[in-house]
């Protein structure tokens, strides 16, 4: 294999039906690629027919993290690693008989798919296919060709400057580049749900910053840091976001004070929309992002969430609404977060919840017992006054 090198080359999803905006939409996620790999080794990214290439400039390249990083790039439909050679037959077969058996280990069928993206290339696609299939089934003992259901899809791609040798693609991302679809402001919670909300919308190009309500002393330092934890696990997909963590103990003690039982939650719920919409307006962000999941607790209902948005004066986007529990776990599990999520660790909506909270609330009475707290505004004036803020980032 003289002269091969081994690339990583990542296929679009949706991106190639954005028409004359495609370009716009390849230079984000080219930018977001670089920024991903730029620690781990001298990267040459560029895109190009449907294809972002990542090419190692030197031996000092971590290729093993670069495709472990470029699988959670959104915007990124497949991707493989493949080895690039001459366009020439001989350094075709070559490669073929030297890089592509250790993709097929234990395999018992196979077939090649040729694509010839060149068409000074003297060899149609599918001859080129048999000659490459002819080496594996010298090179490879106990291997036979399946056209139907094989095993192991081989494919060879002959492109602008290289030809491609790789085994079968996996799955990457998808969904569009992040940052492409404005700034939105996260409610993250310890729960399992609201990184979920955090990672879909993200997934839809959706560029996020995040709020924590928390509760000292009735929340730990522990329940924080449990926090920004879920925050860097869904930094691996969003690349990097900045967490602001507000205090709400006065105002639930007030809430608590002044409210009827059943109404705590959802005038805390409200606090939170109020807040998080002021903070989101400062930080250019368009809409907010929770977890809810319609009917799975009490505030979750049609009316309780119709009580608590009235006070948001942006959209609210809540991408597990129609979600059940088991779902938003299965999610939870494939991107990272359920371990953190289960930590045994307070959230301040545990903080005194009511006994028999009411779920089919009116908008009138959850108003008239929220004026029963005459010193609300100032208390959310203190909290927003006093609120944190970190950058978290998935990767230096």
């Amino acid at each position: 294999m003289n002269n091969a090198k081994e690339f990583i080359l990542c296929k679009y999803g949706e991106l190639v039906l954005k028409g004359l905006n495609k370009s716009t939409f390849e230079h984000m996620m080219a930018g977001q690629m670089r920024r991903r790999l730029k620690d781990i080794g001298n990267f040459d990214i560029y895109y190009s027919q449907s294809t972002l290439y990542i090419e190692p400039k030197d031996e000092n390249c971590d290729m093993d993290e670069a495709y472990r990083r470029a699988k959670k790039v959104f915007g990124i439909s497949s991707l493989s690693r493949a080895i690039a050679v001459e366009k020439d037959l001989r350094a075709i077969l070559d490669a073929a008989a030297g890089y592509l058996p250790q993709f097929l280990v234990g395999v018992r069928s196979f077939k090649v798919e040729g694509k010839r993206s060149d068409k000074r290339f003297p060899m149609t696609s599918p001859q080129l296919s048999a000659e490459i299939g002819a080496v594996i089934l010298d090179t490879v003992p106990g291997i036979c060709v399946d056209l139907h259901s094989p095993e192991v899809v081989i494919n060879v791609e002959v492109r602008e400057k290289y030809a491609f040798l790789h085994a079968d693609a996996e799955k990457g991302a998808c969904g569009m580049p992040g940052a492409s679809a404005g700034k939105a402001m996260l409610l993250l919670s310890g729960g399992i749900d609201s990184p979920v909300a955090g990672f879909m919308m993200a997934k839809r190009g959706a560029e996020l910053e995040a709020i924590y309500f928390e509760s000292i002393p009735y929340t730990s330092e522990m329940a924080r840091e449990k926090v920004m934890t879920l925050a860097a696990e869904i930094c691996e997909y969003a690349g990097r976001m900045t967490v602001h963590t507000m205090n709400l103990t006065e105002i639930q003690e007030e809430i608590k004070k002044h409210a009827d039982e059943e109404y705590f939650t959802l005038i805390l719920r409200r606090v939170m929309m109020r807040l998080a919409s002021r903070l989101a307006h400062t930080r250019g962000c368009n809409a907010l992002i929770t977890g809810e999941s319609l009917g799975q607790v009490a505030s979750q209902t049609m009316l309780a969430l119709n009580v608590t948005d009235s006070v948001a004066d942006m959209p609210v986007f809540r991408p597990c609404i129609g979600m059940d529990k088991e779902e938003i776990v299965v999610t939870a599990r494939k991107i990272g977060t359920y371990d953190t999520s289960i930590l045994p660790y307070e959230d301040c909506c545990t903080v005194f919840t009511p006994r028999h909270p009411r779920t089919r609330p009116s908008l009138d009475a959850v108003i008239a017992q929220e004026k029963r707290i005459e010193n609300l505004g100032l208390l959310e004036d203190k909290a927003f006054a006093e609120k944190a803020e970190r950058m978290i980032k998935a990767y230096n």
